[in-house]
């Protein structure tokens, strides 16, 4: 259960289980929404299908993913450290950035047996884009989206640290888009799906923009509690309306009344 998001939408479940194969999505998030708990439930559901997930980490440790992974099988979790070294200034890392290819990364997927496709978890795409020209990247990423050793790719990107025009770039080559933002109510997420009939469907939190808010502070909450309502009778008003008395009906025709004194019935017709 993702407790981050104010929504629960058909579109997320579908890709937290996994029923879109083949797919790039996209984790967009800033310095002040955080996506990693929403890439790290992604890679909780694709372990307890047991699929095989690689994660190229470049931002965060080993110890650190697992531990927010727990309660998860992680047999089938591979890490590959890029953490340490991204750059290979030892030259003894696991994992570069210059190593980020179609040939290196396959290599590293295929040495783990495995049945189908594995899932490939990048975090994040910033470290990449950083040093790797765009074209590059994008071009990667669709060869190994082409089949093979790699089903699903999911990259985290951290929007605010790139120009505009290189994200826009980068995220109109994924299939599916999830964009973390922080509103009124905590963070949401707006979901962008591409289909192969080149149809975008989005799917956002429908309160996310509203003009008031839904929810009462608890001053305004004790104020309601102590307004009157109108259909709600105070005790004197009660003891005035049952009071018993005199009274009488007065009936003052105007000029358009036609009242026949005689027969005071004639205007029912019978």
């Amino acid at each position: 259960m993702i407790t981050i998001f104010s929504i629960c939408s058909t579109m997320l479940h579908d890709l937290l289980q996994g029923i879109d194969p083949g797919g790039f999505l996209i984790i967009q998030d800033s310095c002040c929404s955080s996506g990693r708990r929403l890439l790290w439930s992604i890679i909780k559901a694709a372990l307890n299908r047991t699929e095989a997930v690689h994660v190229l980490s470049f931002e965060v440790s080993e110890d650190e993913l697992k531990n927010g992974l727990k309660g998860s099988p992680i047999e089938r979790l591979h890490f590959h450290n890029a953490y340490d070294d991204p750059l290979g200034w030892t030259g003894h890392a696991a994992f570069t950035v210059d190593q980020f290819c179609v040939e290196r990364v396959t290599q590293l997927v295929e040495q783990s047996s495995q049945v189908k496709p594995a899932v490939l978890i990048i975090d994040s795409l910033s470290w990449i884009l950083r040093h790797v020209s765009p074209s590059a990247v994008c071009r990667t990423l669709q060869q190994l989206n082409n089949g093979g050793s790699v089903g699903n790719i999911i990259g985290l990107l951290h929007s605010d640290m790139h120009p505009r025009g290189m994200v826009g770039s980068l995220c109109h080559s994924a299939t599916s888009l999830i964009n973390v933002v922080t509103g009124p109510r905590g963070d949401h997420a707006k979901i962008t799906k591409r289909l192969k009939s080149g149809k975008v469907l989005q799917d956002a939190d429908p309160t996310a923009n509203l003009t008031f808010n839904l929810r009462l502070s608890d001053s305004q909450r004790e104020a309601k509690e102590n307004l009157a309502l109108p259909f709600v009778f105070s005790k004197e008003k009660k003891a005035a309306l049952l009071h018993t008395g005199s009274g009488r009906i007065v009936y003052e025709p105007d000029a358009n009344d036609d009242y026949d004194q005689e027969d005071p019935d004639d205007d029912l017709d019978v």
